[in-house]
């Protein structure tokens, strides 16, 4: 089972990817379009155009995970913008997993403090 590390980033790739790529395809993808480095552990994250599939790479110690979730019915509320990549917050996937968007207007936000008082 795959816990994350607290200090893993989750990236978005915007768009739509061709779902027929498999580890090395997405990999070439992070590395040559996303310009990222795919064997640092952080998750990248692709969406088909019908945006009932999604799949998450990422590197585990010693080789590629590749998880895929196909939806049956429905679709995910996959972001869109005008810049190629998107970081979110694990929570953010999870959400966007559980087919929720990714804003959530009424979600806590994360704080962060320098000091006490």
């Amino acid at each position: 089972m795959f816990l994350p590390s607290d200090n893993i980033k989750v990236y978005l790739a915007l768009g739509y990817t061709d779902m027929h790529k498999s580890i090395n395809g997405l990999s070439i993808l992070v590395s040559e379009h996303m310009e990222l480095n795919p064997f640092s552990g952080n998750l990248f994250v692709f969406c088909n155009r019908r945006q009932n599939m999604i799949k998450v790479l990422y590197w585990d110690r010693n080789g590629f995970c590749l998880w895929h979730k196909r939806l049956e019915k429905h679709s995910f509320k996959w972001p869109t913008s005008q810049r190629e990549i998107m970081v979110i917050e694990k929570r953010e996937l999870s959400w966007l997993m559980d087919g929720l968007s990714i804003h959530q207007v009424e979600a806590h936000k994360s704080l962060q403090y320098s000091a006490l008082y």
